[in-house]
């Protein structure tokens, strides 16, 4: 089976950290963001995060933080539509409970 979603680009990170793992082919694919760091759940928000489609309109989703994994989970609230290129967007103001903010944004383009 080839994989659902097709990472274009990734910029702000190195390349190698971003992996899949697709088990099920649906387009309510939740991206997992793992830091290495406990985070402050007040910056684990829709501002930080976000997911734009190809006209770089943001895409509604529901963003949830794991403390004891140190995991944020980004959802789609609908589907994402077969075909279109989505940018996941991640800005430097989601910052470690300490305050440390991260250095610099992420940004992975991706098709369905």
């Amino acid at each position: 089976m080839p994989n659902f979603l097709d990472i274009k680009s990734v910029t702000g990170s190195d390349e190698r950290l971003v992996k899949q793992d697709l088990k099920f082919r649906t387009g309510k694919f939740i991206w997992k963001v793992v830091f290495n760091i406990e985070l402050n759940p007040a910056t684990v928000n829709n501002q930080n995060l976000q997911v734009y489609n190809s006209q770089n309109k943001p895409v509604d989703t529901k963003i949830s933080y794991n403390s004891s994994a140190n995991t944020i989970e980004i959802e789609p609230k609908e589907p994402y539509s077969t075909g279109e290129v989505y940018t996941l967007h991640v800005g430097t103001r989601v910052e470690s409970k300490g305050g440390q903010k991260l250095k610099n944004e992420i940004s992975i383009e991706f098709a369905v």
